[in-house]
């Protein structure tokens, strides 16, 4: 029996659903083990101001460290670049559409004023629409689009995964194709116990490699440049005839401030790539932007 932990909202079971089916078709035994996070627990503060990073991950990590659970599902820019001791990402899903969207306010508001809860999707709306107000908004994908119709904003900021994950494309959004969208976003990453190795022939068995490339370019971006929930950063790299594309950002909380990297390097050169970019942004002026940032969260 493979115990698959996961967060309650309706998009994690959702993700984690899809891992079971995955792991079934293989001929295993799986059962779902819902778990409540802190970050769903306390909807007010916004992410940077609750002081630590792992907030939706701590408690799957807890019941895989006391093996109460054998794997768990995760929306992998929810996770740590530097994983608690003892758990590692053993899989990634194929990954679903990376992109940031707008969902609009149903009676179509014009009081220029957008919800959401990440510092990443507020700096580069500023810096595109610095006459807008961003107003925080916090909760699963229902609870944030309940607040939007609440509320009179124009609109508020998700992705277009989760929105697409739950069916809900039938509403009116509209795809931000020039945000830089969360390292790993779109992505369902399975953690493990290293030790664990008799479920990791399964989880290589619905690995997707092309992604997990990626993503781990990504978040080794992010790693170097101190990220998670605390700083304004934005990784996306995608494959595209034996290339791999990638585009990074650091920008300021108000968004007058960017440093940006765009670079194409053949495929068989990924290997600390994202390191490489990182360190691209700390001497453009990225360590004294850091240092401006975290004296401001």
């Amino acid at each position: 029996m493979i115990r698959i932990g996961t967060r309650k909202s309706a998009l994690a079971i959702w993700q984690a659903n899809q891992v079971k089916d995955k792991l079934d078709k293989l001929g295993a035994t799986t059962s779902l083990v819902p778990v409540e996070s802190e970050g769903d627990q306390n909807l007010t503060d916004p992410l940077y101001k609750m002081g630590i990073q792992g907030i939706f991950t701590k408690t799957l990590d807890s019941a895989l460290l006391n093996q109460k659970i054998d794997i768990a599902v995760h929306s992998l820019k929810d996770v740590p670049t530097e994983m608690a001791k003892g758990i590692q990402i053993s899989a990634v899903l194929a990954r679903d559409a990376h992109q940031d969207v707008i969902v609009y306010h149903s009676k179509k508001e014009k009081n220029k004023i957008i919800g959401t809860g990440s510092l990443r999707r507020k700096a580069q709306w500023l810096r595109k629409y610095p006459e807008y107000t961003v107003e925080n908004l916090r909760g699963n994908i229902q609870k944030r689009l309940e607040k939007l119709e609440q509320s009179s904003w124009t609109g508020a900021i998700f992705s277009q995964a989760g929105i697409e994950r739950l069916g809900l494309s039938s509403i009116n959004y509209e795809p931000l194709d020039w945000m830089i969208s969360a390292p790993a976003q779109g992505v369902v990453g399975i953690a493990s116990l290293n030790s664990n190795s008799e479920i990791q022939p399964y989880l290589r068995k619905i690995n997707c490699e092309q992604t997990e490339l990626c993503v781990k370019v990504e978040r080794a971006f992010l790693n170097i440049l101190e990220g998670g929930c605390t700083a304004p950063i934005g990784a996306y790299s995608k494959i595209k005839n034996n290339t791999l594309v990638f585009k990074g950002g650091l920008f300021s909380l108000d968004g007058k401030e960017a440093i940006t990297v765009n670079d194409r390097i053949p495929l068989n050169q990924h290997k600390e790539f994202g390191e490489k970019a990182a360190i691209k942004i700390l001497k453009q002026g990225g360590v004294s932007l850091l240092k401006k940032i975290k004296s401001k969260v």
